[in-house]
């Protein structure tokens, strides 16, 4: 069965809200940072309604099982996921409402690059390939055919933008924002971190498509921060639906993109409520990646 949806933790939380996106809310517990994961969900830029029951739950959980599986392979921001070690920061009958969908992590100072890593032409990157031949000014053989896998994954870097959209730019002018040295450690790191978890779906029969991760410095040592390789930061398909030249139906949010798209809806206003049948749909969805990754089932 389906937990209720949480919209927000405004009301739940007792420390100042920092930040609140489209998903996730920013608290300052003074020493270190609280993560709230909500069930609210987003698709065409615009946060709809009603929240999906457990999506929360997904993100947060397979983070932090994320963190913990490649915490050898780089330091990351976590302190602890434990909702009892909250103190004042909420009540105590908020505890229940609050399990699973939070993070305590340190403060990191946030490298403002989102580090894309792809692994086959696909999505806005299949766009730009079909302008212009290339991937953030990265020539690829002509004649690919959308979802081809590339014969090596590449490194395709995003300027973050608090409003409006991302500007996917070259490596060079990556280069030129963040210093030469550390754009090179961003993209080592980022392919390092996609080939662990390329390597862990696949034997899970999961095809991991694309991933997007975010870094901080603290004390000048770069980590990871944010969510890592959760179905809202990474592209998963089924290894049974993958083909060619078709739209793969991603283990993510597709059923809420698909009504919309079919709904006669102008993309240009808060579209209406979401049908029962989808949020159930895509509640089913988000469960069914969290066991194929973690081979448990959401309790």
């Amino acid at each position: 069965m389906s937990s209720q949806a949480i919209s927000t933790a405004t009301e739940l939380v007792n420390a100042p809200l920092l930040y609140k996106g489209k998903v996730r809310e920013l608290y300052d517990l003074g020493e270190h940072y609280l993560i709230v994961v909500t069930d609210r969900i987003s698709a065409f830029d615009y946060v709809l309604e009603p929240a999906v029951p457990d999506k929360g739950n997904v993100l947060n959980r397979l983070s932090a099982f994320w963190f913990e599986q490649t915490k050898g392979l780089m330091e990351n921001h976590v302190v602890h996921s434990d909702v009892t070690r909250l103190g004042d920061a909420i009540r105590k009958e908020h505890e229940a409402t609050l399990k699973n969908r939070i993070m305590v992590t340190r403060k990191a100072e946030r490298i403002d690059i989102e580090c894309v890593v792809r692994g086959y032409v696909t999505g806005g990157g299949w766009r730009q390939y079909e302008r212009t031949g290339e991937i953030n000014g990265i020539k690829l053989p002509s004649g690919l055919r959308k979802n081809t896998k590339l014969p090596e994954p590449i490194f395709t870097p995003a300027a973050k933008n608090d409003v409006g959209h991302d500007e996917d730019i070259s490596f060079e002018a990556m280069a030129e924002k963040v210093g030469l040295d550390l754009a090179e450690r961003l993209r080592s790191r980022s392919l390092e971190m996609y080939a662990f978890a390329r390597d862990y779906c696949e034997e899970r029969g999961i095809i991991l498509a694309d991933c997007k991760l975010e870094f901080g410095l603290v004390d000048g040592k770069l980590i990871l921060i944010d969510e890592i390789f959760t179905p809202d930061a990474s592209r998963f398909w089924a290894k049974e639906n993958y083909a060619l030249d078709i739209e793969i139906d991603s283990m993510d949010k597709e059923p809420v993109r698909t009504y919309l798209s079919g709904s006669d809806w102008d993309k240009n206003s808060q579209p209406d409520p979401l049908p029962a049948h989808v949020v159930e749909e895509t509640t089913r969805r988000y469960r069914e990646i969290y066991r194929r990754l973690t081979g448990q089932e959401l309790s």
